[in-house]
């Protein structure tokens, strides 16, 4: 096996050693003054050269083919992942550019809210969009609500973007489609579909917790609002048509997977050309020539996307090298329930995708009861962990990058770190509830045996 053999090898170490380095230039992007895209992108691409040379060197066919497969997969699936953005970041700043967000920003600041509701509004909002559209999606649309509230407050725009983060994350982790690790349970039949929904109490039990702590930083004001100025702001032709066909293509992608098996980024990229076929519209019946859906791809933050190829090819690089099995083979030490809360630790580090891959395939005999079948109680545990476990750290899941894309400057690793601390209450408090619910009480399976 070449994760087992590759650990203790010169190149096995010196990949850790680089993507310690890499991690460390990321997290420390606003001291060093260097886009986060720069250092993932050169180690996500360098650790595989340098795998490369190593199996030149050592030889050998098989682990040619067996590096090659790898990168093919792992290109596969970060195309999966860079189409879904970047159909999500267009449909964004296409509202953008049809004036929704400061139509909406006018309703929400006209209607005499104050800051405190605000943030209470956008994390609801999350919460709730995210189990039907996708944490990443759901996050990008409210911080860009978030933003074009108040640009400067940022007593408001930090514990705003934290709640949307952990909101967002919260609410796809009930969902069989809200978050991947969800889907990939699923899909791997470690839970029934309707078994998922018994996460629900832990997920806004934990958010809930975060929130009100939050809620105490954000100042206990209105935000400044000139009715002469603000009420020339409307929406441009064709917004609410673009509006649906946003939740059309979202709907899309998930029929895509449900209906067809086929990737949900298939079901987005055919969103995307309903979106270009309504521009061609617009500009040729309607004279709307500042509406070109290309014009929004250009105002699209690519760094962002380059961010996260960098960051999944080193990501893979590890998985390949052996040191993501490590995290599988804990269960045998710790066992499932303090193994799988630690899941949620590393999720904030290293990416939720390919922790849970992990762990599915190593199917550890913690985590399956003696008849062979799965411990769902603890394979909703994971899937729990893993989904709210990245907003721990602020680029530990893709709401959370995403939101520092938008929030550039203002939502930072610092910022994030700062109030930290009510994520990780948030975090422990879920981990009680489900610990109550599912080993004290056993509420949570409605079909199939109980451990």
């Amino acid at each position: 096996m070449h994760g087992t053999s590759l650990i203790t090898s010169w190149v096995g170490i010196l990949c850790l050693v680089i993507f310690v380095v890499g991690y460390v230039c990321i997290a420390m992007e606003e001291q060093l003054h260097i886009n986060k895209s720069k250092p993932a992108i050169f180690i996500g691409t360098f650790m595989f050269i340098l795998i490369g040379i190593y199996t030149l060197i050592s030889g050998g066919e098989g682990a040619s083919a067996a590096l090659r497969a790898e990168v093919k997969t792992l290109v596969e699936e970060i195309a999966e992942i860079f189409f879904f953005l970047f159909v999500a970041m267009t449909y964004i700043e296409t509202l953008i550019n049809r004036n929704v967000f400061e139509t909406l920003k006018y309703k929400l600041v006209s209607s005499g809210f104050g800051y405190r509701k605000l943030f209470w509004l956008t994390g609801l909002l999350a919460f709730f969009i995210s189990p039907v559209a996708d944490n990443l999606t759901t996050a990008l649309i409210l911080s860009t609500v978030l933003i074009t509230i108040d640009r400067t407050r940022k007593d408001f725009l930090v514990p705003g973007a934290i709640n949307i983060v952990v909101a967002a994350n919260a609410g796809g982790a009930w969902s069989p489609f809200g978050d991947i690790t969800t889907l990939m349970s699923w899909q791997a039949g470690k839970a029934p579909f309707i078994d998922f929904f018994f996460i629900f109490p832990s997920s806004i039990g934990g958010w809930l917790l975060t929130a009100w702590l939050l809620s105490r930083f954000v100042p206990d004001e209105k935000p400044a609002f000139d009715a002469n100025k603000e009420n020339a702001v409307h929406m441009h032709r064709g917004a609410r048509v673009v509006i649906g066909l946003g939740v059309f293509t979202i709907f899309s992608a998930v029929m895509c997977e449900q209906l067809f098996h086929i990737p949900p980024v298939w079901g987005m990229m055919f969103g995307f050309s309903l979106l270009s076929l309504f521009s061609f519209y617009l500009q040729r019946f309607h004279k709307e020539e500042s509406f070109d859906v290309y014009t929004s791809v250009r105002h699209m933050e690519f760094d962002t996307l380059v961010f996260f190829f960098g960051i999944l090819a080193a990501v893979g690089a590890l998985h390949y090298t052996g040191y993501l099995g490590l995290v599988a083979a804990g269960y045998d030490i710790i066992g499932a329930t303090w193994a799988n809360i630690c899941v949620g630790l590393v999720s904030a580090v290293v990416d939720n995708v390919p922790v849970m891959s992990a762990i599915l395939k190593a199917n550890p005999d913690a985590m399956v009861l003696a008849t062979g079948a799965p411990k769902v109680d603890q394979w909703l545990f994971v899937t729990l962990t893993a989904g709210i476990g990245g907003s721990l750290i602020s680029f530990g899941s893709a709401a959370g990058v995403g939101v520092m894309g938008k929030l550039r400057g203002i939502y930072t690793f610092m910022a994030h770190i700062r109030l930290g601390w009510t994520v990780a209450l948030g975090y422990i408090f879920s981990v009680v509830i489900w610990y109550v619910q599912f080993e004290v009480l056993g509420w949570y399976i409605l079909s199939g045996p109980k451990p």
